[in-house]
């Protein structure tokens, strides 16, 4: 099983669409959003896929957040969410928190704690658990997302570009 894992989106639709596109066109169709949403709009490019979030600091409207993503069937995870997959342990929270960030870390439960927030992406084994940072498609260069195979573990890291149209074709 593969699946997809974005963060700090920040409202940056064509960025989502490009991301979600490349999901698509790889098969994946299970997401993992680790927060810095922002926009409730945002999530309803979603809808399709199966997708768990988490929220972040810049997502302060909480309630339209919440009832979107209830809206496209998805599931909201707070504090932090985690996931049994395929044998995999999965924990995933946004990274602002760096008490829980460290909590999750320490833990050792994990086979894999994704998080956001620095804006990016990094991947390091830290005792039993990979923690991987898929990178942002704000305020990052490359903007990055990640697919992450569970049965392999080989990550592959995406870079969405947006597309540029050209007059005339």
């Amino acid at each position: 099983m593969q699946i997809g894992i974005v963060s700090d989106t920040h409202n940056r639709y064509p960025l989502v669409e490009r991301a979600l596109q490349m999901f698509q066109e790889r098969k994946v169709n299970f997401v993992l959003h680790c927060g810095d949403i922002e926009d409730s709009e945002v999530i309803w490019l979603f809808r399709g896929f199966t997708a768990h979030f988490v929220l972040g600091n810049c997502d302060s409207d909480r309630l339209a957040l919440q009832q979107a993503i209830h809206g496209i069937g998805a599931t909201l995870h707070e504090p932090f969410g985690h996931l049994d997959l395929e044998g995999a342990k999965l924990a995933f929270v946004h990274g602002d928190k760096v008490g829980l960030l460290q909590d999750l870390v320490n833990a050792a439960h994990f086979d894999y704690l994704f998080h956001g927030h620095t804006h990016r992406r990094a991947d390091q084994q830290v005792g039993p658990t990979r923690v991987i940072n898929p990178g942002a498609l704000h305020r990052a260069n490359p903007k990055t997302c990640a697919i992450l195979d569970l049965k392999t573990g080989v990550l592959e890291t995406l870079v969405v570009e947006e597309a540029v149209h050209r007059p005339g074709s």
